[in-house]
């Protein structure tokens, strides 16, 4: 059944404007309740984060059952990014079932001059001062930020055609922020230009950011012979704060990102083995670019423990640091403050080897903790800093990496005249250029995209670290890297500054071309959206076979970017459909193509702006789909019904009986063999091993017993007396009766055999005149009856002596 609802459907106006142009706003309020609704509508503009209300009306009337449309005309003459937000308020609640979906907005960029946005840090404040004066004399209009005033939207940069970050440090960013700028080039073809200073390019902690992919150079350098070294040391002890490990984690590998591929690394931990390295134990200090990924894993499966004691740790990262051969050696130590405090020597000996110690105190337990954190940081030339908040632990770690980064800058105090490389587009008509001091080295990517107009003769021969000025292509957009100042520092300004500067921010900025006719208009429906884009040319007559692309930027964390595939579907007339299903504001950019000359027309930005999700826009019951679900027919069954009613659920139950009895048991065969295979191999073997293994247990307590008193330091105790006395007893019985069965088996005989001595004598005794017979032996009374008790045995080895006896003297003879 409906519901008393009021909706505030859309809020429609172009979103491309001209400064001055006139236009329309419209709010379409939707009314479902069988009675009118009254109520207030308030329509504001936000610029700049600064909500304004451009329209109200009280005691607004809205018709049952009926959509109502507002009006309310619009000319803007400020140039910039406009949200509107329209909301409707009914006077009694009851009126209205969800406020969810009482809100609208729109947004709508107004075009003037060409308009650049300008970074710089909030450190330093009219450092461009120079460079802005000569875009202004340009006709450039150029708005500036510091880094505490950053944008919060992507939206919020559609009105530039260029933005420049003008030695702004990485850690002013967050990530989100980074990969807006991106996306606003590379998605959206707005310019992304970087000049240089101590806090910009690799010297700025942007390595390894999606702005370092953006330009045309890396901002690291790969070249052996050019070898900048920094080192940097992470003592780790902040594991009794709320989620230390967590927040040590991501602090440390905040600092590895910020590192460079030629620095050093090592981070040092405390566990129930004592102080240790992370990597590289005993070594510690690792080049950070082979070894990066690696590095970040580690950190991840770390668990330091409460380390007792500064002084061994410190001693650790001070020799570690020492021999290195790095021109920067930094400590970072996060803690509570509560081990023993280094001694005097160890801070010395820090000082000594120019290693100065940041050390941030977190989770102290007062004044003692904070003052030993405080005096390792004067010590050694450090800084302290206390933190209240963890989520302002990466930022502070990123910022102090960047101090290991310094030797990326290079200096020159006598100067160096550039090498022009190439004639491009940004320097053409300069023929002269003043000196320069000093730049940040970086390393020009391997692409035959990338110009390079700009280089320095030093330090060394390689021009791919030398450059100063490259640009390329990137995505729709463009992008620039002039690695020295704008002539506050590292070099004076001549009469070809203003001319250098303007083609160079000219270049960037959004690509124009041929403006042409096309009207776009977009339309929201079931978690859709269809563009329709209408061709015109300059007779108004329909311009067809177009090679119509786009791009479409989604909203949310992450900024999706999705290819956008128009096709023709009437002449002159252009449509595409898109998800839109999530709330927020979808960017798109439409590349027209090009006319019959080849020249390519001028992108088409637009957008749509998602209030609120389908959930709390749709008002009425699916009732086509649960018919056609109802009159699916099951197997020997009948079709379901689909109840309407206006009673309440408990009613409906008593009244309709949502189980149904009359359908048939549901059967499902499936093969079992396999399983039943498997079964019987594992019976088998089971049966075969348990007739043929004996599995005895007995070795376990005297093993559990050695191994016990091992632990403990102990001598295993000795088996005991008795024990052994019966084992050495079962052993001699055993062997005894051993001894009797071999001697009944190998020479068992029958007892009424006998042989006679003087028999084997005469077999084994050569005949002769001269042999004399000896006597034989008695055969009964006296000596014969005594060894006939003699064993078989014995009387054997006596004959068989007898006759080798008579061969020895035979042979004497």
């Amino acid at each position: 059944r409906y519901r008393n609802e009021v909706l505030v459907e859309r809020l429609s106006l172009p979103s491309e404007l001209r400064k001055g142009q006139p236009s329309r706003l419209r709010a379409v309020v939707n009314n479902t309740a069988l009675h009118p609704v009254e109520g207030r509508l308030v329509i504001s503009q936000t610029t700049d984060g600064q909500p304004v209300v451009v329209a109200e009306q009280d005691n607004v009337v809205l018709e049952p059952n009926k959509k109502t449309v507002f009006e309310i005309p619009l000319e803007i003459e400020q140039p910039n990014f406009y949200t509107f937000d329209a909301r409707f308020i009914p006077k009694n609640p009851a009126d209205d079932t969800m406020v969810q979906n009482n809100r609208a907005t729109a947004f709508t960029v107004v075009a003037g001059a060409a308009r650049i946005l300008l970074i710089e840090d909030d450190e330093f404040p009219n450092e461009h001062k120079q460079f802005i004066e000569a875009l202004r004399n340009q006709d450039l209009e150029v708005t500036v930020r510091d880094a505490n005033n950053l944008f919060t939207g992507l939206g919020e940069l559609q009105p530039y055609d260029a933005v420049v970050l003008a030695n702004v440090p990485r850690d002013k960013f967050s990530d989100e922020q980074i990969e807006m700028l991106v996306k606003n080039t590379q998605d959206l073809g707005a310019g992304l230009m970087m000049l240089g200073g101590p806090n910009s390019f690799g010297a700025g902690g942007w390595s390894n950011t999606k702005v370092e992919e953006a330009m045309p150079v890396d901002f690291h350098i790969k070249s052996a012979k050019i070898v900048p070294k920094g080192a940097l040391a992470l003592l780790m002890h902040a594991s009794e704060m709320a989620n230390g490990n967590h927040w040590q984690k991501v602090t440390a590998k905040a600092a590895i990102q910020a590192l460079g591929s030629q620095d050093l690394c090592g981070l040092i931990h405390w566990d129930f083995n004592g102080e240790r390295w992370l990597w590289n134990h005993p070594i510690g200090m690792t080049s950070v670019g082979p070894n990066r990924q690696r590095m970040l894993g580690q950190v991840d499966r770390m668990a330091p423990g409460d380390m007792p004691d500064f002084d061994p740790s410190m001693v650790m990262a001070q020799k570690a640091l020492a021999k290195t051969d790095a021109q920067v050696r930094h400590m970072i130590i996060i803690s509570d403050g509560d081990p023993s405090p280094p001694t005097n020597a160890t801070l010395r000996a820090l000082a000594n080897s120019k290693i100065t110690v940041t050390a941030i105190a977190i989770g102290t337990h007062g004044q003692p903790e904070r003052g030993v954190m405080k005096r390792i940081a004067s010590v050694t030339g450090g800084k302290y800093y206390e933190v209240n908040n963890p989520n302002a632990l990466p930022q502070i770690y990123t910022k102090e990496a960047r101090k290991v980064a310094r030797p990326l800058i290079h200096e020159n105090k006598n100067g160096f005249a550039a090498n022009i490389k190439h004639q491009t587009e940004i320097i053409s008509g300069i023929q002269a250029l003043p000196k320069f001091t000093g730049y940040v080295m970086t390393t020009l990517k391997e692409s035959p995209l990338v110009e390079i107009s700009l280089v320095a003769p030093e330090p060394g021969p390689e021009e791919a670290n030398n450059t100063l000025l490259a640009s390329w292509q990137y995505g729709l957009g463009r992008t620039v890297a002039f690695t020295s100042d704008a002539g506050e520092r590292w070099w004076d300004g001549n009469a070809n500054y203003e001319k250098l500067f303007s083609q160079m921010v000219r270049w960037v900025m959004r690509p124009t071309g041929q403006t042409g006719k096309f009207f776009v208009n977009t339309q929201v429906q079931d978690g859709q959206t269809r563009i329709m884009v209408t061709a015109l040319d300059e007779s108004d007559e329909f311009k067809n076979y177009l090679n119509m692309s786009g791009q479409v930027v989604t909203p949310g964390p992450d900024l999706k970017s999705l290819p956008v595939t128009f096709e023709q579907k009437a002449p002159g007339t252009y449509e595409a459909v898109i998800d839109s299903d999530e709330a927020g504001s979808y960017f798109l950019m439409i590349h027209p193509g090009v006319d019959a000359d080849g020249k390519a027309f001028a992108p088409l930005r637009t957008g749509i702006n998602i209030a609120y999700s389908a959930e709390f826009r749709e008002r009425e019951a699916n009732r086509s789909l649960m018919i056609d679900l109802a009159s699916h027919v099951p197997l020997k069954g009948k079709p379901g019904q689909v109840v309407e009613s206006s009673g309440t659920f408990e009613e409906l139950v008593k009244k309709f009986n949502p189980f149904r009895h009359d359908l048939p048991k549901a059967t499902s065969n499936q093969d079992v063999w396999h399983w039943l295979v498997i079964a019987a191999g594992l019976i088998f073997f089971t049966d075969v091993f348990n007739r043929r293994v004996t599995v005895s247990l007995a070795w376990v307590p005297p093993l559990a017993s050695r191994v016990w008193s091992q632990l403990r330091g102990q001598e295993p105790p000795p088996p005991p007396t008795e024990y052994m006395q019966r084992l050495r007893s079962k052993k001699a019985e055993a062997t005894s009766q051993f001894e009797q069965q071999k001697a009944s088996l190998r020479f068992e005989v029958k007892p009424e055999t006998v042989i006679d001595p003087n028999a084997v004598q005469d077999a084994s005794a050569p005949t002769g005149p001269t042999e004399t017979p000896k006597p034989s032996l008695p055969k009964s009374g006296g000596l014969a009856a005594e060894k006939q008790e003699e064993s078989y045995t014995d009387r054997l080895l006596k004959a068989k002596k007898k006759v080798w006896d008579d061969r020895k003297d035979e042979g004497k003879k």
